[in-house]
């Protein structure tokens, strides 16, 4: 991990921009960031009283190994439990779907994927599904979306290090940017609110309504346990603290969800390296697209 951080002579905000919570969603922030620091006339151009901040690669394992998780197959925006919260329990359907999210065997390209999905969605409902799949589990330790056992290392480091970076500001604007969720091509910027916060009005007025996107249980935002956004609020109760994950779309939830799965049985239960190849091949295509051309073509 990585930490930028570009002073200012009398601080009393700061911005934060995060990559690579998700690992392999790591490539477009980076790239931002990098695109920050290439072009040094962004940053001196801010206010003189605003302090910059840039995070890259928040999981640096699940990074360099093209993996959505950590080294300990943890899903760093599930793991970041309030200090009154425990590390168990998962959505009461979790069990329902756990064999077919995490079948105990080598992944398959012949396999009939879609055909599976497709009567689990008539069977309980896409949104029933969708709540079910992405809140976050706890029991299933080399199951999908698993939020661990305990506080990562990650969040450790943010723990010990966060304050020290913001310093003595009042107010905090972190963008924390993520890929694989929405219309390809375009971006939301999600809030765990509600509309009737001040946060929400605030952070529309800046960036627009039509932008900013609260959870819910339909939309592209969703409900979760373990958020950054939460706990960097909770850490820091004397800043005014808007954290917005800025969610870039790429493929159908359908096809990620299936090169996440086929990803995570070769890594658990693989039994070649032409497997680890292809499913690794598949999970960066869906998170880091190679080309809008690609995408017509495909």
């Amino acid at each position: 991990m990585d930490v930028a951080i570009a002073s200012a002579p009398k601080p009393q905000r700061t911005v934060i921009t995060s990559s690579g919570l998700h690992g392999v969603e790591g490539f477009l922030g980076s790239a931002i960031q990098l695109a920050l620091l290439e072009q040094q006339q962004i940053i001196d151009s801010r206010s003189p009283d605003t302090r910059v901040l840039l995070i890259h690669a928040l999981n640096p394992y699940g990074f360099a190994w093209l993996r959505r998780w950590n080294e300990g197959n943890v899903d760093l925006n599930r793991n970041f439990l309030l200090p009154e919260e425990e590390f168990t329990g998962s959505p009461k359907n979790y069990p329902k779907f756990n064999a077919f999210l995490n079948p105990t065997s080598p992944p398959s390209k012949f396999e009939p994927y879609i055909l599976q999905a497709i009567w689990l969605i008539l069977k309980y409902g896409m949104t029933s599904l969708r709540n079910t799949l992405l809140v976050g589990q706890y029991d299933f330790s080399k199951g999908l979306f698993f939020g661990g056992n305990a506080p990562s290392k990650t969040q450790k480091i943010l723990a010990e290090n966060l304050s020290k970076w913001i310093g003595n500001t009042s107010e905090v604007l972190h963008l924390d940017f993520h890929t694989g969720l929405g219309k390809w091509g375009t971006y939301r910027l999600l809030m765990d609110a509600s509309a009737q916060t001040k946060s929400y009005t605030r952070l529309t007025e800046r960036f627009g309504a039509d932008t900013v996107d609260i959870s819910s249980t339909e939309g592209v935002s969703y409900q979760i346990r373990g958020g950054l956004e939460t706990w960097c609020q909770n850490l820091l109760p004397e800043c005014r603290y808007d954290l917005l994950t800025a969610e870039f779309g790429t493929y159908p939830a359908i096809r990620v969800l299936q090169a996440l799965r086929a990803e995570n049985r070769a890594h658990h239960w693989g039994n070649s390296q032409r497997n680890y190849d292809w499913t690794k091949n598949q999970l960066v295509e869906c998170f880091a697209p190679t080309s809008y051309r690609t995408h017509l073509v495909s």
